[in-house]
């Protein structure tokens, strides 16, 4: 992960404290780069993520899920019994 501090210098402590706080805040997402901006007594972090692959989304009744297990019995048989459509 590339880290850019702008405006000023910070210690290597404090920055681990920053990266360990956005991995925390962004679960599951792969963070490629990120600015530290510091700004007087405030700091402001923008998060910059990888490119992942698209994951399939199942739309049923308005709900969109990555997955058919998250749907209950009822939407999944609905979704089985739609006719599907070529892309």
């Amino acid at each position: 992960m590339k880290i850019n501090v702008i405006n000023g210098e910070m210690d290597i402590h404090e920055i681990d404290e920053y990266m360990k706080y956005a991995q925390k805040k962004y679960v599951g997402r792969q963070i490629r780069q990120m600015d530290i901006i510091m700004d007087g007594e405030y700091i402001d972090l923008k998060v910059y993520f990888k490119d992942t692959d698209f994951q399939h989304a199942y739309r049923s009744a308005d709900y969109l899920v990555t997955s058919m297990e998250k749907l209950n019995d009822a939407k999944q048989s609905e979704f089985s019994q739609k006719e599907r459509h070529k892309v």
